[in-house]
C-alpha cells in the first residue's frame, strides 16, 4: 500500500520568535497573505469560489495565499510576519504564544477528531491501560502526541509507562504496519487512509475533547491596524463555513481534488471528523488550553521564561467572530 505524504504534522510548534513586517505591495495596494491547508478544508472552500478575494474587492488590498503543510509551517508564517492569517491546531497556537509569537485566535475553523490511538488487530492492545509497556509511534510536539499523554493520564498513566518512539506521522503509519511498534498514535488523512485500505486497522481509543481544535491565528499587528480587513478575512470564512455545511459532499470533493486523498479518504475526513458547529472562541477552547499549559512546561516545549498560562488566557478574542455570526 504506498503511503501518501499529506502533512508535515499538525500541532507542531516553533523554535523561534524573531518577527518580519508585514507584506506590502506595489502602487499603494498592500497584500494580505492568508493560508491555506488540507487539514482546513474550509480555506479550500474559499480558494475554490474566489470569496476571499471578493471580500477584499475595492479596498487597497489583495489576497496572497500560501500552503501550509502542517501547524509547524503555519506557525513559521506567523513567526517571520510572512502571513498575516494562518492555520494550526490549538497546541500549536499555544506554543508558538508562549514563546513570544504575537498571534490572537479570533476564530475556529473546526472542531476536528484528527487524532485516535490506533493498532491492528491480534497484538493484545485493545485500550489505553494495554499499553503500558508498549511501543507508541508518535511525532512528539504534535496534536497525535498530546492526545497520547492525555489519554494516558486519564488512566493513571504518564509518558514513562510507554516508549514512545518519535516518528513522523507518515512513518509511524508505516512502522505500525510493518509491527516494529505496538500502536501508533494517529493524524488523519494518513489514519483515514489506514482504516480504510489496510484489514484489521483498529481506532482503539478515540475522544474528541482531546483533539486540540482549528485555530485560525492572526497577527496581532494586523488585528490592531487593519480591524477592517481581520473582519473581510471572518465573513469570508463564515460564508466558506455555511457553504462546507450545506455542501459536505462538494466540500469533500474539493478536499480530494486539492490533496493527494482518495475521494473515500476524504469524504471519512471531512463528512464523518470534522465538526463546523462552533466558530466562535469559547470556553471550551480556554478550558482546553488551560489543560495543555502545564504539559508545555512539562514536556519542554517551550522557552524556559515563557509563561504558558497567560498566553493561554490572551491567546483567543471572541469580539471579531461576535461581529459577524
Amino acid at each position: 500500500m504506498k503511503r501518501r505524504q499529506f502533512l508535515r504534522g499538525a500541532g507542531a510548534g516553533v523554535a523561534g520568535t524573531a518577527l518580519a513586517g508585514c507584506v506590502g505591495g506595489d502602487g499603494g495596494t498592500r497584500t494580505v497573505t492568508v493560508d491555506y491547508a488540507y487539514y482546513n478544508p474550509v480555506s479550500l472552500v474559499l480558494r475554490e469560489h474566489g470569496w476571499l478575494e471578493e471580500a477584499f474587492e475595492g479596498s487597497d488590498a489583495e489576497i496572497e495565499w500560501v500552503l501550509s503543510l502542517g501547524s509547524n509551517e503555519a506557525n513559521e508564517y506567523s513567526q517571520t510576519g510572512d502571513a498575516q492569517v494562518a492555520s494550526t491546531a490549538g497546541v500549536a497556537a499555544l506554543m508558538a504564544r508562549s514563546n513570544g509569537v504575537p498571534i490572537t485566535t479570533p476564530y475556529i475553523y473546526s472542531e476536528p477528531e484528527w487524532t485516535a490511538l490506533v493498532t491492528l488487530g491480534g497484538n493484545g492492545i485493545g485500550s489505553v491501560t494495554d499499553l503500558e509497556g508498549a511501543s507508541v509511534a508518535a511525532t512528539r510536539g504534535t496534536d497525535p502526541y498530546f492526545f497520547l499523554l492525555q489519554a494516558l493520564d486519564e488512566e493513571g498513566l504518564s509518558e514513562d509507562d510507554v516508549e514512545v518512539v518519535d516518528l513522523q506521522h507518515p512513518e509511524g503509519q508505516d512502522a505500525l504496519v510493518r509491527g516494529d511498534v505496538d500502536a501508533w498514535a494517529g493524524l488523519d488523512p494518513h489514519m483515514a487512509e489506514l482504516e480504510l485500505e489496510e484489514d484489521g486497522t483498529e481506532l482503539f481509543y478515540r475522544e474528541t475533547a482531546f483533539n486540540t481544535f482549528g485555530f485560525l491565528n492572526f497577527l496581532d499587528e494586523f488585528l490592531a491596524e487593519h480591524p477592517e480587513d481581520a473582519q473581510r478575512v471572518i465573513e469570508a470564512y463564515e460564508r466558506g463555513r455555511e457553504w462546507a455545511l450545506e455542501n459536505p459532499e462538494e466540500t469533500a470533493g474539493i478536499l480530494a481534488a486539492e490533496s493527494d486523498m482518495s475521494e473515500p479518504v476524504a469524504e471519512r475526513v471531512f463528512t464523518e471528523r470534522n465538526d463546523l458547529t462552533e466558530p466562535i472562541p469559547g470556553d471550551d477552547h480556554r478550558e482546553l488550553l488551560d489543560d495543555l499549559a502545564p504539559i508545555l512546561e512539562r514536556e519542554g516545549l517551550v522557552s524556559d521564561d515563557a509563561d504558558p498560562e497567560a498566553a493561554a488566557a490572551e491567546l483567543l478574542d471572541s469580539s471579531f467572530a461576535t461581529e459577524v455570526i
